[in-house]
């Protein structure tokens, strides 16, 4: 025992020292922060990256290529579709060309309106110039996506309408308490907190032009892709000049994330809103304190005018109790289920109704109506609706029987 020192054991020729085992653990905690410094340093010199040069790899017949393949998806049947695919090669080359000698103009738009419940006023591009929509996304999207926030669910890869609505469920229950009343100091009246609701008024009708472009030129510098989106957005003609863009383009619905992301940037990084998501120019901001989500809504109105030119909509914009539930994406949320509306519910009984009609008469295929009906389906799935899916599908089945 003589000899032997206290946190020192000697094991063949290597010393074990707790002292030493002390330093490693210290060192290591060094070299793990250094590298998460390492990392951040990275993310945020990538997000005031800028890019230039990115027409040439637009123009590139592999890009050309990608685009037809994302464009024809789902629609490889269409006789316009089969028309562009039988001379795809000598097709793709010539708006390579137009591309490059800056010849291209977008066909006209086929303009319709839909009633799904809202009228909207929809724009469809021809199928060429939407083969050049997604040619601009494929690569203008990875430039932008490291700039959108995680909690805005339109028009993105892994996000959607499921995406949002089950993200709105966990800030509810992370709000009220999986549904446990809450006091507040003042009247001692127990509420489940609160949502500030908003909706942007004539969104696509109103985006400037010219605030987008300066939005874009924070990370694109070639100028020749700022032309070709500013062909894309002056092919839809608008009351006034210089504002608004095409509801139904590819490209609208990119650059409409592109321009509110400044707006989920300053809720997050600015207002410090810990619960709040957006899809397209709806979006909730959830919390337990009513009057800082009506100061909220102030500043976001008061941003949204000076920095974006859009305004909210003064009916649709106002703080709600959580504790009856709230509507958002054609579905009432409560605290652990969700039901579609009740208009969403009188619309797929009123579609019946037209496709019985249409069957009698022979105006509609068996096949339409089940393609209609599986579209309405895996909609409806995103809420507890299961009785009501089985009522819907026997009613369908009954139209199809010819009773």
């Amino acid at each position: 025992m003589k000899g032997l020192r206290l946190g020192s054991v000697q094991r063949g020729n290597n010393d074990f020292n707790i002292n030493n085992r002390r330093n490693v653990n210290v060192g290591n905690r060094f070299d793990n922060r250094r590298g998460m410094t390492l990392r951040l340093f990275r993310a945020s010199a990538d997000t005031m990256k800028t890019h230039r040069n990115l027409f040439q790899k637009l123009c590139s017949y592999d890009n050309l290529l990608l685009a037809f393949m994302k464009a024809r998806k789902g629609k490889a049947k269409k006789e316009y579709v089969i028309e562009f695919g039988q001379n795809l090669e000598n097709n793709l080359y010539a708006l390579q060309w137009e591309l490059l000698t800056h010849t291209y103009r977008p066909k006209p738009l086929t303009t319709f309106t839909v009633h799904d419940p809202k009228t909207r006023k929809i724009s469809a591009s021809n199928f060429r110039d939407r083969v050049i929509h997604h040619a601009v996304c494929n690569i203008i999207a990875p430039i932008f996506e490291s700039r959108f926030i995680c909690d805005t669910f339109a028009n993105r890869k892994g996000k959607g309408t499921l995406a949002a609505l089950n993200r709105f469920q966990h800030f509810l229950l992370k709000v009220a308490g999986s549904g446990r009343p809450i006091c507040r100091e003042r009247d001692k009246n127990p509420n489940f907190g609160f949502a500030l609701k908003c909706d942007i008024k004539h969104y696509f009708e109103t985006v400037d032009h010219v605030v987008l472009f300066s939005i874009l030129r924070k990370r694109i510098k070639d100028e020749e892709l700022l032309w070709l989106i500013r062909v894309i957005l002056e092919n839809h003609r608008t009351p006034t000049p210089g504002k608004g863009m095409p509801l139904g383009n590819l490209t609208s619905q990119f650059l409409a994330n592109v321009y509110l992301s400044e707006l989920d940037n300053f809720a997050k990084h600015k207002l410090k809103a810990k619960y709040y998501l957006r899809h397209v120019d709806d979006f909730v901001l959830l919390g337990k304190n009513k009057e800082l989500l009506e100061q909220y809504r102030v500043l976001m109105d008061a941003f949204l005018k000076q920095n974006l030119k859009l305004e909210l909509h003064p009916d649709k914009s106002r703080v709600v109790p959580l504790r009856c539930g709230l509507t958002l994406l054609g579905f009432r949320i409560f605290h652990h289920y969700r039901l579609l509306k009740k208009s969403n519910r009188n619309r797929i009984y009123k579609r019946l109704a037209k496709f019985r009609e249409k069957f009698k008469r022979g105006e509609i295929t068996k096949e339409k109506i089940l393609l209609s009906m599986a579209g309405w389906d895996g909609y409806a799935k995103m809420g507890n609706t299961f009785r009501l899916r089985e009522r819907v599908w026997a009613d369908a089945r009954t139209i199809i029987a010819g009773h």
